[in-house]
């Protein structure tokens, strides 16, 4: 197995994201959180090795979290490690906590991941989407969009 190389860290963008996010959810407002995060979390993040598609927002306390989020064991741990899906605290303010929690009281409303990156000064950030479910016949509307779109650019190209 080759060596990891500073070049193979990430340093600032994208870790990972929820691609079905927006075709099973209709995302009604986005925030970006900071999150709650041990040492060696962030060293497995900076590998890029997590999974956000199962996870979801819940609130304890008055306060909320991410669930379900995997983030892999960092391979050169030593004897400090981290358990791979536990609750992590989702850092927000004040007035966003209140607003999310007064949509998650609403009959259907979820919270869900959307997208996990290090910003420019390098801080974890999760996208985070204010959404409900969607029924069969709006996901069937959402693929027949997306085909025609694709076909139209298609025809567009031909055109030119």
């Amino acid at each position: 197995m080759a060596k990891k190389v500073k070049s193979d860290y990430i340093s600032t963008g994208l870790v990972a994201q929820n691609r079905r996010a927006h075709f099973d959810y209709l995302i009604e407002e986005k925030f970006v959180a900071g999150l709650e995060l041990t040492g060696t979390e962030v060293k497995s993040l900076r590998l890029g090795h997590a999974n956000i598609n199962d996870a979801f927002g819940i609130e304890k306390d008055g306060e909320l979290y991410i669930s379900n989020m995997f983030i892999a064991e960092y391979a050169n741990k030593g004897y400090a490690s981290h358990a791979e899906k536990r609750d992590r605290k989702l850092l927000l303010k004040h007035k966003e906590i209140i607003d999310i929690i007064n949509a998650l009281a609403r009959k259907g409303a979820t919270l869900v991941a959307i997208r996990l990156f290090f910003n420019d000064k390098g801080l974890a950030k999760l996208e985070l989407g204010l959404g409900r479910g969607k029924k069969i016949y709006d996901k069937r509307e959402a693929v027949k969009d997306r085909d025609w779109q694709r076909q139209k650019g298609r025809i567009m190209a031909h055109l030119e």
